[in-house]
């Protein structure tokens, strides 16, 4: 690509930000679709398995929140313990989550996630991440990380909305 076709590219990207800026369905459709695309590529690095929604759901709660009850896992993912409890065997069947007794009440059994699985998590996650490490510096300027740094901050908020 030459210097003039790279710089007409760039100016068409600005200009169709700036316009999106201002045609806020533009830009909703536009976030989506880049979002989605790049999740698509990353997940397309290293496969965990085939989860449905609901059980990464779980995977991702007792990863980041450590051990729960089945009626906490129900309670965090808005679904009956019935249901929970259905998600939860069939990681358990797979060898993803083991129950162990509450050391503060023998009654309820916590779930978590088991050693070998934690560590298949942490590798895929591990790979995923070097790809994204490796295109962000095959792709971007520094000026450009920079801003997508700052565009970060504002996806997150965006998430926690």
């Amino acid at each position: 690509m030459t210097t003039r076709s790279l710089s007409h590219s760039t100016d068409s990207a600005t200009n169709s930000a700036i316009d999106s800026a201002t045609d806020l369905p533009a830009l909703a459709g536009e976030l989506r679709v880049a979002v989605g695309k790049l999740v698509r590529r990353v997940r397309g690095q290293a496969q965990a398995g085939d989860f449905t929604s609901s059980q990464k759901s779980v995977i991702v709660h007792l990863d980041r929140s450590g051990p729960a009850t089945v009626s906490e896992l129900a309670r965090a993912e808005s679904v009956k313990p019935q249901s929970m409890r259905i998600t939860v065997a069939g990681l358990e069947a797979l060898g993803v989550v083991e129950g162990e007794a509450d050391p503060d009440d023998g009654r309820k059994t916590l779930i978590k996630l088991t050693s070998a699985f934690r560590r298949k998590l942490h590798a895929s996650r591990a790979a995923k991440e070097d790809w994204l490490v490796q295109a962000l510096q095959a792709q971007l300027s520094a000026k450009e990380r920079a801003a997508l740094a700052d565009a970060v901050k504002l996806l997150q908020r965006l998430a926690d909305f």
